[in-house]
């Protein structure tokens, strides 16, 4: 089934302005038809070429910039996941011919590396993206081309296109059941702190709705620009507020400063408890487990996930990369991500868009997070929460989970509270 609509909140948009330019920018630099109102006309016809031996296929991330820290590891599970499936005979009987471009961590780089990978590389699928920001400035790029892009990080939901499969968590798979977490453990008080773009600024929206239904007080919300290092200000306002916990969406290396500047203000997890839902395994290392010991995590995979699908991915991670190398749930969720291409694919028996899409409902992946399954009607998947704590060891430990796969809701429609949001 084709989805009708890309997005139903302007919240999770960047400004009008802004957004309307890097549209008209990214469609052209892709070699989409744009009419004189600067709408996309009729895209153009794909080029991807399965006449051979090979396919090809592109992995855009951020390999520099303030999003490498992050963005880096999934780069490396992508090309993982491609080596194994080629190993394994590739797919529809061809090898995958791997095109990687660097989003260099600026969301109109995204949006011009996308035009260049459909149109000029003339990959079948494109797998990355981690901000929003880059998301969004995709979104238009794929939908005017007709092509396939495969989002592997959890995000503020609100948002689906017929030509986006996101195989990270939607808000209801990752901060709601975070956020019933810390109801279940007595919080009453929460302080915000996010990176300043389209991500932290909607889950924070929802986690104010969140709150406003369940009688928490949200006493700070507070942003710092994307690679942003002086934490002094925000931590001294955190501190001053006396929260029962802090909420926690920055992104990149800005969480280093942020925990590093958080110790030396002489807080912890024990008497303010930070939960983060963009620090993995891979960031932990960053910040220095000294900084980070003991606090949150809400995911839907940690490496210490017992499960044999699970040990043969992190046996394999390690072997290809280093014992020293963990991995994450982004990491997992891209590693992932491409399994289920190819499982649709050849449900498909095609490389066709869509053909593909059309086979995407109930496609299936024993994933290294556990079972996943594919919603046709809103392209994300089913995944269970876990809320995590990091211990001495840099690893994050399960202290609680659902237990059973969550339901993709990317509207919150399910949600009472969440009325007027979408």
């Amino acid at each position: 089934m084709r989805l009708r609509s890309t997005s139903r909140n302007g919240a999770t948009r960047l400004s009008t302005v802004s957004l309307a330019a890097l549209c008209v920018f990214a469609l052209s630099a892709c070699g989409a038809r744009v009419d004189a109102g600067g709408a996309p006309s009729a895209s153009a016809e794909s080029c991807v070429d399965t006449s051979g031996d090979t396919v090809k296929i592109g992995f855009l991330n951020s390999l520099s910039g303030t999003m490498a820290i992050s963005e880096q590891t999934v780069h490396d599970a992508l090309e993982l996941a491609a080596e194994e499936i080629n190993a394994d005979g590739g797919v529809l009987g061809k090898q995958l011919e791997i095109v990687s471009e660097d989003g260099q961590s600026e969301p109109t780089v995204f949006a011009e590396k996308a035009g260049k990978l459909i149109t000029s590389d003339c990959v079948a699928a494109v797998f990355g993206g981690w901000t929003s920001a880059s998301r969004k400035a995709m979104l238009p790029v794929f939908e005017a081309q007709d092509s396939l892009l495969f989002y592997p990080v959890q995000y503020e939901g609100l948002e689906s296109s017929p030509n986006i499969f996101y195989t990270g968590a939607t808000t209801n798979q990752q901060i709601v059941p975070a956020l019933d977490y810390l109801v279940e453990q007595g919080t009453k008080s929460l302080f915000l702190v996010g990176s300043d773009y389209v991500f932290p600024r909607t889950a924070n929206k929802i986690i104010n709705a969140y709150a406003e239904a369940h009688d928490i007080e949200i006493v700070g919300e507070e942003y710092a620009p994307l690679g942003h290092t002086d934490f002094s200000t925000i931590v001294n306002k955190v501190k001053s507020a006396d929260a029962d916990a802090v909420f926690n969406t920055l992104n990149g290396d800005s969480n280093v400063a942020f925990f590093k500047e958080y110790n030396n203000a002489g807080m912890s997890a024990d008497d303010m408890p930070v939960v983060s839902v963009s620090i993995a395994e891979e960031e932990v290392g960053g910040i220095g487990v000294e900084n980070i010991e003991g606090q949150l995590t809400a995911w839907n995979y940690y490496q210490t996930v017992d499960s044999p699908e699970n040990t043969a991915f992190v046996e394999a991670f390690k072997a290809e990369y280093g014992e020293d190398r963990p991995t994450s749930d982004p990491m997992e969720a891209a590693y992932t991500s491409l399994y289920l291409w190819k499982e649709m694919v050849e449900k498909a028996g095609s490389f066709a868009v869509d053909d593909v899409t059309a086979a995407a409902d109930g496609a299936t992946y024993d994933a290294p997070e556990g079972k996943v399954v594919v919603n046709g009607d809103n392209h994300h998947i089913a995944k269970t929460a876990l809320i995590g704590k990091i211990g001495a060891d840099g690893l994050i430990h399960t202290e609680w989970s659902s237990e059973e796969p969550i339901e993709p809701d990317p509207y919150l429609e399910g949600y009472d509270w969440a009325d007027g949001l979408s």
